[in-house]
């Protein structure tokens, strides 16, 4: 297919569109100048000088295969890459075990071109003038030698220019230095990173900003590819942590100081005092002279700057002190290359490199070692391809053709056939090198990536850290994390101390209120009730109130000034709605609202409060009368469940006491019936302390003594109960609380403006029609002594703040009822991400440990005697659980006696019991009654054992053993006497 560059007339547009039809042309219109190329050949040169194919159809290994480069020879970066890059070729050709029989050819064009503005035919430069710097004519020169890969550029734009010829010839573009996180896969899939993306690098400058509590930046960037694209990463980035890029100040490449020095005084002028900084590094420290003769490096400032930065340093001598001067305080990033034993082989022959003095470099980077892995990586999956039976031929392409009078030469060009099978090759590679390990994920970016946090000061920069993507900010390095479990908990997320600008280990706050910047817009409710907390004033400033004067209590504890206006919303004939207010400040109509703004849930997300300086809720306030005593007030101090444990412990105790005494004391003997009102008598006596039997028994007497202990604590909370009842006025409504008052029909009263009304309809669901706006103290009182069938309300629901002070002036006729049934507070309103909110909330925490607070509380809120709620009944009574642990001492040490008693007893009965057949014994228990043996001992025989004295128990054990003794002594007699004479 012909092209035809030729376009006579019509305008610029016109003739892009014309072009953009066809492939080929839109790869032509990029071109705009025209390079002199400087081509550089390290090693031997290819077998003949017009670089021929190496394709062979008779050999399975070509001799040669030819890899070409592309950047700046003269730069930081080249000047780092270029000795690596020929190192690299040198190692790759001694090296027999990767790519035997094949020597790589590296063929060099250097990029740099700046000044140079060209363009491809005579016709274009006259009629259409393009602004892209010519950089496409040193690509086309190098594919004309048949190369299989191109290593570079290190400049981002060129990638971009680059990457269309590449696209089409099919030949593989790895790229070390060029950082630019648009060159994606998907629009340039021969396009291969072989560094670090941006991408991470500005997600890992937003987890350092937020680390430190900053909300907003501003970036100063190159305005090319690379800048703009890095920047709206970082956009993104901090966007996800609530933070933003407060202003993107962009320079044009190769700009003069001037215009660096008005851009600074500009961004000088604006709130934030965070600067990052995404520029060149061959012009980047200009940035920095300009900021030290404004004063801009001093303390209070913060200067970010990504991975640039370190490069030039790292190429600087040690001893270049003027450069280190400039750049005190400075945090940075540079990529993270493991401390390997190939990184530091390679470092220690940095110096002796060959190849160093004839380009002129001084100095070391890391895109160094990427360069180096560059060609090995090139290198390593050359041979597994020829291993797998590739071909490097090159074929021609009908639609590439030279059009008439063209000087491009675009018929000599040829397609790289094995370019596809190379490049999944090339993504396959996994191996590790100088520069760390090189494997790529799906997305085709290196694996593992991370960068090291640096801080200059003196005359050099320590690390202070890491950044990874598997861990985020650590003080550990991200070789020991990855084989830990993943955690990015913000806990974690720390770096070591800096020395900030300024030579201050004090984190700067990151902001300031600019000198000639303007005052803070502050929204104050305009009230007409219940101006004690927000008002208007006639004297300066303008306000006054509990509220006002908390701020500026606030305010003048802040370290820095803070120009306010207070701006009154509302027209004074009735109060505003506050979410009105709220909405304002989230619509940058105000900076600020500031008053008696309760914190409530849907206006947390669209602004920031403080820390609440009033504790706030709901409750209900109704109308009281007293409540008349009753005859049976004496039954109030306790529950019915505590009558009733009390009642049973009576008798329980009384029966223990009786079983324990029945044996020994006479007094606890007699009759049944007797005994029976004996246990009575002595329950209930005790409670008096006049029971006039005594204990003899020690059981007895131990479970008596804790008894009585029970009772006096019981007989002393009963009292106080009691006259509290009988001397304190109660108070009682029909209304006992929110529950009640939402079970009703009944009309209820809300505050002009209050939250209230959407709570009550929306979470409590009562209908709109239920609720009266009052709007002011007086109607609160009026509405309610109405009552509902009157025109007035059952209740009022508002605020505890304004329920205090209403109840305060109101002689005790109405009082809260129920419970607060919300909790909230009253903060001050700040626009999202607005860091005064922080600063103001840690003030008014000091304004509350020092007693500040409640000194301003007092000056203007009083409170009266009604305040107390109503002593509900049944919440002053005694129950149950407030005497529980006493029933179980008692019921435990009443258990212990009993079972103390039993062991006693079975024992006696078991000793006096007769064995084998002597059973005259038991006669002695139960006279006339025939006899039994052991077996035939019944429950009604131990039963009748208890029942008898403890004496006569005693005095019978002791005749059984008299005759235990004499029957022992019997059989020795009976022998003596039948013994022979």
């Amino acid at each position: 297919m012909d092209v035809s560059l030729n376009i006579a007339g019509g305008g610029c547009a016109t003739r892009v569109f014309l072009m953009m039809k066809r492939v080929l042309l839109l790869l032509l219109l990029l071109i705009t100048g025209i390079c002199v190329p400087m081509e550089v050949v390290f090693g031997q040169a290819a077998a003949n000088g017009n670089g021929t194919s190496v394709s062979s159809s008779s050999s399975p290994r070509p001799s040669v295969a030819n890899i070409g480069s592309l950047f700046t020879f003269d730069s930081v970066i080249g000047r780092a890459a270029g000795p690596a890059i020929a190192a690299a070729v040198d190692d790759v050709n001694s090296d027999p075990t990767v790519l035997p029989g094949t020597r790589l050819n590296l063929i060099s064009h250097n990029t740099n071109c700046s000044g140079f503005l060209g363009t491809v035919e005579e016709q274009i430069r006259c009629s259409c003038p393009l602004v892209i710097k010519a950089k496409f004519r040193n690509a086309l020169q190098l594919m004309e030698n048949r190369v299989v890969a191109v290593i570079g550029p290190q400049s981002s734009g060129i990638a971009h220019i680059i990457s269309h010829v590449v696209n089409e010839l099919h030949v593989p573009l790895l790229s070390f230095a060029a950082t630019d996180p648009s060159l994606s896969a998907l629009q340039y899939p021969y396009f291969l990173r072989t560094t670090q993306n941006d991408y991470f690098q500005m997600y890992a400058i937003a987890d350092l900003v937020t680390s430190y509590g900053w909300r907003e930046v501003i970036a100063i960037f190159v305005d090319d590819d690379c800048g703009r694209n890095g920047i709206s990463i970082l956009g993104d980035a901090l966007a996800k942590k609530r933070a933003k890029i407060a202003y993107k100040a962009a320079l044009t490449p190769g700009v003069p100081r001037s215009q660096i020095s008005d851009l600074l005084l500009e961004v000088n002028q604006m709130e934030s005092r965070v600067y990052v900084v995404h520029v060149n590094p061959d012009s980047g420290l200009s940035i920095f002279s300009v900021a030290k003769s404004l004063h801009m490096m001093t303390k209070g400032y913060v200067w970010i700057a990504t991975d640039w930065l370190p490069s030039v340093l790292d190429s600087l001598e040690p001893d270049d002190t003027d450069t280190m001067n400039l750049l005190q305080g400075v945090v940075s990033l540079r990529h993270h290359n493991p401390e390997t034993d190939l990184k530091r082989s390679f470092m220690s022959r940095w110096s002796n490199l060959n190849h160093k003095k004839s380009i002129g470099a001084s100095g070391f980077n890391s895109y160094a070692l990427y360069a180096y892995d560059t060609v090995w990586l090139a290198a390593r999956a050359l041979d597994v391809f020829l291993n797998e039976g590739g071909n490097l031929s090159h074929s021609t392409d009908p639609k590439l053709s030279d059009t008439k009078g063209s000087a491009m030469n675009l018929a000599s060009l040829r397609v790289f056939d094995g370019g596809q099978q190379f490049l999944q090759t090339l993504l396959r590679m996994n191996f590790s090198g100088p520069s760390g390990q090189i494997q790529f994920d799906l997305d085709r970016n290196l694996v593992r990536p991370a960068y090291d946090v640096l801080n200059i000061g003196g005359t050099g920069s320590r690390r202070i850290g890491y950044w990874s993507n598997y861990s985020g900010l650590s003080t550990i390095s991200p070789e020991v994390l990855y084989t830990k479990p993943r955690n990015n908990s913000s806990s974690n997320q720390h770096l070591s101390s800096v020395i900030w600008p300024g030579e201050t280990s004090l984190v700067p706050r990151g902001w300031v209120f600019p000198e000639n910047g303007k005052p803070l817009r502050i929204a104050v409710p305009n009230r007409i009730s219940y101006q004690q907390f927000v008002a208007k004033d006639k004297n300066p400033p303008g306000v006054r109130g509990y509220c006002i004067d908390v701020f500026e209590a606030a305010i003048n504890l802040l370290p820095y000034p803070v120009p306010r206006t207070y701006m009154l919303h509302g027209d004074g004939k009735r109060n505003p709605e506050y979410n009105e207010i709220v909405q304002a400040v989230a619509q940058d109509r105000y900076d600020a609202a500031v008053g008696d703004v309760t914190i409530v849930t849907n206006r947390t997300k669209i602004v920031d409060f403080t820390q609440p300086f009033m504790e706030s809720g709901l409750v209900v306030v109704a109308p009281v009368k007293e409540q008349k005593s009753s005859p049976w007030a004496f039954l109030k101090p306790f529950t019915i469940q505590m009558w009733l444990v009390t009642g049973a412990f009576f008798l329980f105790v009384g029966a223990v006491v009786w079983i324990l005494e029945h044996r020994m004391n006479r007094e606890f003997r007699g009759p049944p019936s007797q005994q029976i009102m004996t246990i009575f008598w002595f329950s209930f006596s005790t409670m008096f302390f006049s029971h006039r039997e005594n204990t003899v028994s020690t059981l007895g007497r131990f479970v008596l003594i804790i008894w009585l202990f029970v009772v006096l604590i019981i007989n002393s909370s009963y009292t106080a109960s009691l006259t509290s009842i009988l001397t304190v006025q109660q108070l009682t409504s029909r209304i006992e609380g929110i529950d009640s008052l939402v079970s009703s029909n009944e009309p209820i009263g809300i505050q002009d403006g209050s939250f209230a009304r959407n709570y009550l309809m929306d979470e409590l669901n009562i209908a709109g029609s239920r609720l009266v706006i009052l709007k002011s103290q007086q109607e609160y009182s009026t509405a309610l002594q109405l009552g509902p069938k009157n025109g007035g309300v059952a209740a009022i629901v508002d605020e505890l703040p304004y329920i205090e002070l209403f109840l305060s002036s109101t002689n005790c006729k109405f009082r809260t009822v129920g419970q607060e049934f919300t909790k909230s507070g009253w903060g001050f309103a700040f626009q999202r991400d607005s860091p005064l909110a922080v600063d103001l909330s840690t003030a008014i925490l000091q304004l509350s440990e020092n007693g500040d607070l409640q000194k301003i509380h007092n000056k203007w809120l009083t409170h009266g005697d009604c305040m107390e709620q109503i002593n509900e009944i049944d919440d002053s009574r005694l129950s149950l659980t407030s005497f529980w642990g006493l029933f179980l001492i008692c019921g435990i040490s009443c258990f212990i006696a009993l079972t103390t008693f039993c062991c006693k007893v079975i024992f006696q009965f078991r000793r006096f019991t007769p064995e084998g057949g002597e059973e005259a014994e038991v006669d002695e228990i139960q006279p006339g009654r025939p006899r039994r043996s052991l077996h035939s001992t019944s429950f009604k025989d131990l039963i009748d054992f208890v029942d008898r004295k403890e004496a006569e128990i005693k005095e019978m054990l002791k005749r059984k053993s008299s005759t235990d003794i004499k029957r022992q002594a019997s059989p020795s007699s009976d022998v003596h006497a039948n013994s022979p004479a």
